[in-house]
């Protein structure tokens, strides 16, 4: 797994919205984001939504923290956008200094494997703070993965 360090510009995501809690997230009873992502890939929402740029990476924003990753949070499943899209939820990831963690492997096991590495990164390395104001996946092919995490 690569780790860079990147600046980001404002941008917006439009598509299905969740709020859940990390705990949650370990239970298939209780988890949400599985079943959302199931349903903006089974209805075909990234082609339905398609307002913003030509190819649009798939992403999976992370906004609207309570606290810091034990709180809850929203996720948002859409594709970038430059205007909302009637009918879908609307976020916008702040602009600013991210840390990047890109992955490949069968999805969605990568996705879980990078966020536990993730998890590991920041407490490894306490100097370095996560601003828990935007944080998001941006798919870049069928099996590669890059999760961006917002530095304070």
């Amino acid at each position: 797994m690569d780790i860079k360090q990147v600046y980001v510009a404002a941008f917006s995501v439009a598509g299905l919205k969740v709020r859940t809690f990390n705990h949650a997230e370990q239970s298939a009873e209780s988890a949400k984001i599985g079943p959302m992502w199931g349903r903006f890939y089974s209805e075909g929402l990234a082609a339905r939504i398609g307002s913003g740029p030509p190819a649009s990476a798939i992403y999976g924003v992370y906004s609207g923290y309570e606290s810091d990753a034990s709180g809850a949070f929203d996720v948002t499943a859409g594709v970038a956008v430059v205007t909302a899209v009637p009918g879908f939820q609307t976020v916008r990831v702040e602009g600013g200094e991210y840390l990047v963690f890109e992955s490949t492997g069968p999805m969605p096991d990568v996705i879980v494997q990078t966020w536990q590495r993730i998890w590991s990164y920041f407490e490894a390395n306490p100097q370095i703070k996560r601003r828990f104001v935007t944080d998001f996946e941006a798919y870049t092919g069928p099996d590669a993965v890059a999760v961006h995490i917002g530095l304070a």
